[in-house]
Order: C-alpha cells, then sequence, then structure tokens
C-alpha cells in the first residue's frame, strides 16, 4: 500500500473470525483457540474495547485457556481501555486462573483498578491473600 493510500475497513469474514476467537477465549475452547494460535493468530489480539483473549479468558474463569495463552507468550501487563489487566479480572471473579497470572510474573499492582483495589473495594479477603501469595 502506498503511502497515501487509506487503510481498507477489515471484511465482514474477518470481523466474524475475530469475534470468534473473543468467543473461544470466553468459552474456554483452549484447544481450539491455540491451534489457530499456533497456526498464526496473534496472542495479543485485541478487540474494539481492547480486551485480549488473555484478559477474556481470565475474566470468564478460564484457567486452562489462561494457561495456554501464557504459554504462548501473551502479555500478561496489557491494560484495556477501562485500564484493567487479565489479573484484576481474575481477582474480581476469584478465578482459578489468578494463580496462573501470578505464576507468570503479573503484577497485582498494575492497571486501575489494580488487582489489590479490586480485592479491597470488593471485600474479597481470599483474593487478596493469594496475591500476597499467601495460601486462601
Amino acid at each position: 500500500m502506498a503511502d497515501d493510500e487509506a487503510p481498507t475497513a477489515p471484511n465482514d469474514d474477518l470481523l466474524a473470525f475475530a469475534h470468534r476467537m473473543f468467543d473461544l477465549a470466553r468459552e474456554g475452547a483452549t484447544e481450539e483457540l491455540a491451534a489457530y494460535i499456533d497456526a498464526g493468530l496473534s496472542v495479543d489480539l485485541t478487540n474494539h474495547a481492547g480486551d485480549t483473549l488473555l484478559i477474556l479468558a481470565a475474566y470468564h474463569d478460564r484457567p486452562a485457556t489462561v494457561r495456554a495463552l501464557l504459554e504462548r507468550s501473551a502479555d500478561h501487563a496489557r491494560i484495556n481501555d477501562r485500564g484493567q489487566t487479565a489479573l484484576a479480572g481474575a481477582a474480581f471473579r476469584g478465578s482459578l486462573a489468578l494463580e496462573e497470572l501470578l505464576a507468570a510474573g503479573a503484577d497485582p499492582a498494575l492497571g486501575s483498578p489494580s488487582a489489590h483495589e479490586v480485592a479491597r473495594f470488593f471485600n474479597l479477603p481470599e483474593v487478596a491473600r493469594r496475591l500476597e501469595g499467601r495460601p486462601a
């Protein structure tokens, strides 16, 4: 494409495919999603709200999908358009994905609200303990 050419809008098939990938993350369709990533889909695919596949999988309590995405180098430090991280989403839901994200080095202080702030605001003492590295 020449420098003066405007980028073309994605076609309906491409948009439908992208929506399906985000649905796979929400549903925890780990093997299918991993196969697409292994075939070349960006592990950090981001939707219109800045949510990555990892953020959606963590929020929807899909620890196996979170693990598979992290194994494929998903960026656990990505922040969506609302200032949220995958770890904050997992904290809000009390998700088992919390451990996967912490083991990968996710920062409980990152984002606004951070995972720590989510645990305090929603009075989630077990989540707060897990974020601090103590047993729930």
